[in-house]
């Protein structure tokens, strides 16, 4: 589902709709406030690193998972990821294997973070943790789960896009937000800004005066595949909660991009059955496709 327009007018003009719908942004925002007042049930026996949001959709949760594992295990960590498996089948705690679970049962992006380090799919994160810890993590990175407050979390940190920032400032629906952003980065240890450097000027000018918690700023880079990306023509298509994002990296690693397909996030593999794929079922796509498999697994 792509988010509305509004969700990302200006926190001064949020624009009719935002308004309209304003008091039922205040209910989730005080139902959220009141869920994660609760206090903690479970304290981990190792460091728990949460990376979550204030937004709805893709701010660059997972990015930001990968980055942190590959520093752990370069510090001689032996970290594990927990991940509830948004759109899965599984119920877990369950270990995901790259060679047997399809994106179908464990949803996306554990498959993706597989790759990376042992990662675990729960629905109940409590059963999550501990079954990482059996298994021998000495850190564990919650994907998402900051309003979650099952787990007691050693630190917490909130990651936002910086050319989208928190949008117009208001909770769902009304707005992008999942709770108000006072009471989330009360919560927050780090707030991490990923964007270009004018992006990131104008996220510290909006939105830096209520910053409470440390703030780094970063940018997303992509993983070397070895891959020619200017030979051939391709025509792009992502699932993902801002595709536009995969289709200019595309273009900056010099591939010719013919068209684009966004497919909204966590798109289903049956979008790809759609009539326009059919005009782009070349061998080289087909290749191409088969190739980054292998390089992310």
């Amino acid at each position: 589902m792509h988010a509305p327009n509004f969700w990302y007018n200006s926190p001064q003009r949020p624009g009719f709709s935002a308004r309209i719908l304003a008091p039922l942004g205040q209910i989730y925002g005080l139902a959220t406030a009141w869920r994660v007042a609760r206090p903690a049930t479970l304290s981990p026996r190792c460091p728990v690193i949460c990376i979550g949001n204030l937004n709805a959709g893709g701010t660059g949760k997972t990015p930001t998972v990968i980055a942190l594992l590959n520093m752990l295990i370069a510090a001689g960590r032996n970290p594990h990821v927990l991940s509830k498996g948004y759109g899965g089948t599984l119920t877990g705690p369950i270990r995901v294997d790259p060679a047997q679970h399809r994106a179908e049962e464990s949803g996306d992006e554990p498959l993706l973070l597989a790759a990376f380090a042992p990662t675990w799919v729960a629905k109940s994160r409590s059963a999550g943790v501990k079954a990482a810890q059996q298994a021998g993590a000495d850190v564990i990175l919650l994907d998402d789960g900051f309003q979650d407050p099952s787990i007691k979390k050693t630190v917490s940190i909130v990651v936002v896009d910086a050319a989208l920032g928190f949008g117009n400032g208001r909770c769902i629906p009304a707005g992008p937000l999942r709770e108000t952003i006072p009471n989330g980065l009360r919560r927050a240890d780090i707030i991490l800004s990923i964007g270009e450097q004018a992006a990131q000027t104008i996220f510290a000018k909006t939105w830096g005066h209520i910053v409470p918690c440390r703030h780094f700023t970063a940018q997303l880079s992509p993983l070397q595949t070895g891959l020619d990306w200017s030979e051939g023509r391709y025509f792009a298509f992502a699932g993902i909660g801002q595709p536009e994002k995969f289709f200019t990296t595309l273009k900056r690693l010099g591939a010719h991009i013919v068209g684009t397909q966004p497919l909204g996030c966590r798109a289903k593999k049956s979008s790809l059955r759609d009539p326009w794929v059919n005009q782009f079922r070349g061998q080289r796509i087909r290749r191409k496709s088969a190739t980054l498999r292998q390089a992310w697994r």
